[in-house]
Order: C-alpha cells, then sequence, then structure tokens
C-alpha cells in the first residue's frame, strides 16, 4: 500500500501514525477487516495481509518488578518472560493485567501500538527485527498496522534490542 500523506494522517490518524508522523519516520499503512472471531490478532493481520508472521510483530505488555514494560516479539512466536525480566535488568516478570495495559498505553488489547503510547514505557524489541528490511507492527487499533524499519522503531521508542522471543 501507498504511504499516507502528512494531512491524511493528521485527519484520521493514530497516535502512532501521528507519532511516526510528527518526527518524519517513513512508514506504510496496511489495512484489513478485523474479525472478532478470529483467535489471534498477529495472525490474523499476517494472514490478512499477506506478510510472513516472522515480519509481524506484536506488543505485549508486561510488569516487570512492579513496572510495566513493553515487549515487542514476532507473531509467529512467544515472549520469554525470564528475557525480558534479564533484558531490562529485573528479577521477575509476568504479563500486565489488561485493563492496566490498556489504560496505561491509552490503546485497547489487540490494537496496542508501541508507538504513540499515553505514557512511554521501557520498550524491548526483539533482536530478530534486524533480520528485516521492515517488520509490521499495531498501528493504534485493531485492522491497522504499520510497516516500518526495526532501527526507526528502536529508536522512537528508545527500545533495548534484545532476544525476548521464543519459537
Amino acid at each position: 500500500m501507498a504511504k499516507k500523506t502528512k494531512k491524511q494522517q493528521q485527519s484520521g490518524g493514530t497516535p502512532a501514525t501521528v507519532a511516526l508522523t510528527a518526527a518524519g519516520t517513513p512508514f506504510t499503512t496496511h489495512t484489513y477487516e478485523h474479525d472478532p472471531a478470529h483467535p489471534s490478532y498477529g495472525d490474523e493481520a499476517a494472514e490478512a495481509m499477506g506478510v510472513s508472521p516472522d515480519r509481524v510483530f506484536k506488543t505485549l505488555v508486561a510488569d516487570v518488578d512492579g513496572e510495566l514494560t513493553v515487549a515487542v516479539v514476532p507473531v509467529a512466536g512467544q515472549l520469554d518472560l525470564k528475557a525480558l525480566a534479564t533484558a531490562v535488568g529485573g528479577k521477575r516478570a509476568a504479563m500486565a493485567d489488561p485493563a492496566a495495559a490498556e489504560r496505561t498505553t491509552g490503546y485497547v488489547r489487540g490494537g496496542i501500538s508501541p508507538l504513540g503510547q499515553r505514557k512511554k514505557l521501557r520498550t524491548v524489541l526483539d533482536e530478530s527485527a534486524k533480520a528485516h528490511d521492515t517488520i509490521c507492527v499495531s498501528a493504534g487499533r485493531r485492522g491497522l498496522e504499520v510497516e516500518l524499519a526495526p532501527a526507526d522503531l528502536a529508536q522512537l521508542t528508545s527500545a533495548v534490542l534484545a532476544p525476548i522471543g521464543r519459537a
């Protein structure tokens, strides 16, 4: 799909696309019809866009030693909570309460983006992202993805790159 212009982003953008536009970061948006019956938001996005699941990354919010932390991992795998804790110098990690994740990020589950969050959280991007020229992450709502360079995502979110995903 073609990039949206700055004017299009501002008129109907999400906080994620507005943040990308404001930063002058090149990106492409992909839209698809979200099926509420699909068992996996990430797999649904990969299938709908025709993109390999190792290039589509899901945004998960975990609690690491009492601090909410964002983990961005391929939809083809799972988050290794122990590795996430280690990546940020913590001892224990568990998935965050969904309501707390939604309240803190400003996004709904299945549409949480690592970009444009209400409160900037520590972010860890799985190092497998470096193997791709571009990756896709949620643009802030179900059925909307943004494709960008992993280095740009890491820079905009101040992410640490670490091996936090597992097959």
